[in-house]
């Protein structure tokens, strides 16, 4: 039974930097919206607001997993006997508010989750710069299209 929320946390990590991989390198993106003489993106738009949500449930689940464990959030800075819903919920909660580095206070991690926090507060940083990265990276390769 210990190796199970371990397995899962491994599952969970491995589609997340997957996730960001792929859009950083911009393959299979396959969603394709023509603007005419726009400077937004809307393909690239649509594609991290998917990463976004990927990597918020996908952290929140490592939490929660990892709460069977005993390596819990704590809320109001006690321990709280919470039942799974709200468990699974207050892990999201926790995952949303640290990646879009919002950071309430009212949950905190413990143990590894500190440090699991910091890992997704720190892709909440490059996820931006990532994006504006790429913005201008496809901006540049269709002005060289249009120039030959």
């Amino acid at each position: 039974m210990f190796l199970i929320p371990w397995i899962i946390f491994i599952i969970i990590s491995y589609v997340i930097v997957k996730s960001i991989f792929l859009f950083i390198r911009g393959k299979n993106i396959q969603l394709k919206f023509e603007l005419r003489e726009s400077r937004f993106s809307t393909e690239l738009f649509i594609a991290l607001i998917i990463i976004y949500i990927t990597v918020i449930i996908g952290f929140g689940l490592i939490y929660f997993v990892l709460s069977f464990e005993g390596l819990i959030l704590v809320e109001n800075g006690e321990l709280q006997q919470v039942n799974v819903l709200e468990s699974l919920m207050n892990s999201i909660y926790f995952s949303g508010v640290t990646m879009l580095t919002i950071g309430y206070g009212d949950i905190t991690p413990i143990g590894i989750g500190r440090f699991i926090a910091m890992i997704e507060a720190l892709i909440g940083y490059i996820l931006p710069t990532a994006f504006v990265m790429k913005l201008i990276q496809s901006r540049g390769g269709e002005r060289s299209k249009l120039g030959e």
